[in-house]
């Protein structure tokens, strides 16, 4: 009898160790497809940073093929990308107040727009137009290297997206 407690005590603990072990592999981040990120650093007295998950190219058409032009896309994968500032800055010479935004882009060709919605939490595909606290366009440029996966950078002069081998500057000042 006291064998069989003993026994099954340590069969319990045996399970609760394989359970526990499972789940903490599913929140291995490093094993997701799309892993996530963040960019962060001061523009002025500015602190910016960007939370998104970064998907790779694994020899996919990229611009025009997984991301369509002319239609509003997550700037990432899984839940929306956010965008959060300490203090107020000025956008493409537009005023942004500080706060956490959800930040979406249209790709274009020559010409992109980028968006920050007030909706800062919510899956990626959830885009409510209404909600936009700002809009502003930014050209793409060719990228000097290939970028497999996608990843953002905070600079002295804004934010920077980089993907394949295109980098979309986003010009970021402190406001006035």
């Amino acid at each position: 009898m006291k064998h069989t407690r003993i026994f099954n005590s340590l069969a319990l603990l045996l399970v609760c160790l394989l359970v526990s072990t499972v789940s903490w592999a599913q929140n291995d981040n490093a094993q997701k497809p799309s892993p996530p990120a963040e960019a962060t650093g001061k523009i002025g007295d500015a602190t910016v940073t960007v939370n998104y998950s970064s998907p790779a190219v694994k020899g996919r058409e990229i611009w025009g093929g997984l991301v369509p032009y002319g239609k509003v896309w997550r700037a990432g994968a899984n839940e929306a990308t956010t965008f959060t500032v300490d203090k107020d800055v000025m956008v493409e010479g537009k005023a942004l107040p500080a706060g956490t935004y959800s930040f979406y882009t249209i790709p274009g060709e020559d010409e992109w727009t980028v968006i920050f919605n007030k909706t800062a939490k919510q899956w990626g595909t959830q885009y409510d137009e209404k909600q936009d606290a700002l809009r502003v366009t930014a050209k793409p440029t060719s990228s000097s290297s290939m970028n497999e996966r996608l990843a953002y950078e905070v600079t002295d002069g804004g934010l920077v997206l980089r993907w394949e081998k295109l980098e979309l500057p986003i010009a970021i000042t402190p406001a006035k």
